[in-house]
């Protein structure tokens, strides 16, 4: 439930920022999604410099409010999972053997995963997670591959932001990653490295003592 409650204001977070981002934009003012929340930004936003109208600015100022009340209760949450993925042993343990998993990713998918020992194979957890590919198809007609989107979505977004860590020059899989990329996209690469990870956070928890995987430090 906490990591999920993560995932929650960290999407509302999201969701106030791509609207300042939507606000500027319907005025001209273009600027990078990333740099919205920038001290920088806000003290030019809020300066004359920027030619918008009083709504605009109302509209802007209650965005960076709401963004700042979500944050207040994001940040200490942040902190407690992540305490929590570096002394729990089966956290630990995924967080040490697949790279672009840290503590916090590997408490959601400690907790999302669930008892490991119902899975008979690695490919049901691919499953589970919903990124595995489904494809409609009839007698006449055959539709492209999407993921079925079936399972947690906070896990599967632990998984991609875990996956995506294989662009970095330092990862082992980088050179996958960037094969796939090459043939596709950087967005269907991560989500590849995604399932792998899934496949492996699977085999790592199941090669564990079950009283060490679901014990919860005091």
């Amino acid at each position: 439930e906490r990591v999920r409650l993560y995932k929650t204001l960290l999407d509302q977070r999201r969701m106030w920022i791509q609207r300042i981002h939507a606000e500027l934009f319907q005025h001209g003012v273009s600027l990078p999604e990333a740099q919205i929340d920038s001290g920088q930004t806000r003290e030019w936003l809020a300066s004359d410099t920027v030619q918008l109208s009083a709504a605009a600015r109302q509209r802007i100022a209650i965005g960076y409010h709401m963004i700042d009340a979500t944050q207040t209760v994001l940040s200490p949450l942040r902190q407690e999972l992540i305490r929590f993925g570096r002394r729990q042993p089966a956290c630990k343990a995924l967080a040490a053997a697949h790279y672009g998993i840290g503590p916090l990713t590997a408490v959601v998918v400690w907790a999302e995963l669930g008892d490991c020992r119902r899975f008979s194979r690695s490919m049901q957890v691919v499953r589970h997670t919903g990124l595995d590919v489904t494809v409609d198809a009839s007698d006449r007609h055959r539709s492209h591959g999407r993921l079925s989107r079936q399972g947690p979505e906070t896990l599967r977004w632990a998984l991609f932001e875990a996956g995506m860590a294989a662009a970095r020059a330092t990862s082992p899989d980088r050179a996958y990653y960037q094969s796939v990329k090459q043939a596709h996209d950087g967005k269907l690469a991560a989500i590849s490295m995604a399932r792998k990870l899934a496949r492996r956070c699977y085999h790592t928890l199941r090669a564990m003592d079950p009283e060490m995987v679901y014990a919860v430090p005091a």
